[in-house]
């Protein structure tokens, strides 16, 4: 699929969707090394990250699993798995509005220290 195309399907789903809680609507907005520093304290909250798609796994137990990255934390804390019924392409550079899940395992050997799940996806503004 082209990048064009697939850029048409991002929009067109984004648009489908209701709109998104954003850090302008009282969500945390936070980098990934945070959410992953105070995982604990976000357990089952909300929040906001922005970040560059790096991985995206399609389908999987009926999700799709985005990895984003946005310049913050170390190997290990720089990178983290995103679960929504929306989807993007590596590259994007995308808004992220999601609950954060920790200890997470999905059994065959996929486990997280923390995730975040049920996302809204949107399109960062550049």
């Amino acid at each position: 699929m082209n990048k064009h195309l697939m850029a048409a399907a991002l929009a067109a789903i984004i648009v489908a969707m209701p709109p998104a809680l954003s850090a302008a609507e009282g969500l945390p907005s936070l980098t990934v090394a945070e959410i992953f520093a105070r995982k604990g304290q976000l357990a089952g909250k909300h929040i906001h990250v922005s970040g560059k798609v790096v991985k995206v796994n399609n389908n999987i137990m009926g999700k799709n699993f985005l990895h984003i990255q946005d310049g913050s934390g170390a190997e290990g804390t720089n990178d983290i798995t995103v679960t929504s019924q929306q989807t993007a392409s590596v590259g994007d550079m995308i808004e992220v509005d999601a609950r954060v899940t920790v200890n997470s395992d999905f059994g065959m050997g996929y486990s997280y220290p923390v995730i975040l799940e049920e996302a809204r996806l949107s399109p960062a503004d550049r």
